[in-house]
């Protein structure tokens, strides 16, 4: 077991390694001078030059690499070019609403995915199962984006149940929620329509095992049946699709913030982008990335919990 952990996490290391140097990589050969940004195309050259030493661009892009990357260890970001602040102040200011969407919006989609999945594969090839099946297949080929609209439309312009954007901050609870009911809803429901297949396909495979038959002959209840038999053994595929949604999930916060007009490191990456900060844009993008990879990282830990022969068999 020691062995599996230490073999995980070592890949982990290595590959939050390789994400930093293509991320600097990536934003170092972008067309743009960040000094010419901050000061304007009219600045002189003298002072374009001494705010580019001030900022350490003129520096090699190794030596800048190092000295970002022994920052971010420590927890120091840079400073915004932009906004003139330490980024992760930037980041600690919008992180909470982005991680209230995205852990909102994967809650929601395994409740939705689970229960609609393990509904239609109980009612294989009856109207309900049919039913699933085309609300989940519309689900995948629906944008989150226009599904945000759409029900930006209906319950905000159009009935006026809910707020059509913004966030009023968490010192109203209530108000925080309401704004927040639309965008969890968009992101949900079209990551839930690829999760309700998955989940339907698993149980159906547990369903026809003999340990299944032998189980319903005994007399055993549905509900234990569900509970002991059916969700342990059809967790695999699941556990691995849902590491793939939360990434998704979170990736897909920084469209929906946009959509929804929320102050997230949504909004914070566009914003930067559109102002050449490139030194916040970096800190987001590996923010992001890290997460992605820490989903994953978890998922591969949980194979080893929910079968302990995957366990042996990658040690």
């Amino acid at each position: 077991m020691t062995f599996f952990l230490l073999r995980r996490l070592a890949q982990f290391v290595a590959t939050l390694l390789a994400i930093s140097i293509i991320v600097f990589a990536v934003m170092n050969v972008l067309p743009g001078d960040p000094a010419l940004t901050i000061l304007g195309i009219d600045a002189s050259e003298e002072a374009r030059l001494a705010l580019t030493r001030e900022l350490g661009l003129d520096a090699p892009a190794w030596q800048r690499y190092l000295d970002w990357v022994g920052g971010v260890l420590r927890g120091d970001f840079g400073t915004s070019y932009s906004f003139d602040v330490p980024v992760a102040g930037l980041i600690a200011e919008r992180l909470p609403v982005t991680l209230s969407l995205a852990v909102s919006g994967m809650a929601v989609t395994l409740v939705i995915a689970l229960g609609a999945g393990i509904f239609a594969a109980s009612r294989h090839g009856r109207p309900g199962d049919w039913a699933v099946m085309v609300a989940s297949q519309l689900g995948i080929a629906v944008p989150a984006f226009w599904l945000a609209i759409l029900l930006v439309i209906l319950f905000a312009v159009k009935l006026r149940w809910l707020p059509p954007g913004g966030f009023p901050g968490w010192d109203d609870p209530l108000a925080a929620i309401r704004a927040l009911i639309l965008p969890t809803i968009s992101l949900a429901l079209v990551q839930a329509a690829v999760l309700t297949r998955v989940t339907r396909s698993a149980a159906l495979d547990v369903m026809r095992l003999d340990f299944m038959r032998t189980a319903r002959a005994t007399g055993l209840s549905p509900r234990r049946i569900l509970w002991r038999h059916l969700l342990p053994n059809a967790l695999v595929p699941i556990v691995t699709i849902v590491g793939m949604q939360f990434a998704g999930v979170v990736t897909g916060t920084l469209v929906i913030e946009s959509v929804f007009y929320l102050p997230g490191l949504g909004r914070l990456i566009f914003q930067s982008i559109s102002n050449r900060d490139l030194i916040t844009v970096q800190a987001l993008i590996l923010l992001v990335a890290a997460v992605v990879v820490t989903a994953n990282f978890l998922v591969d830990l949980a194979y080893g919990l929910i079968d302990p022969r995957l366990k042996a068999r990658h040690a």
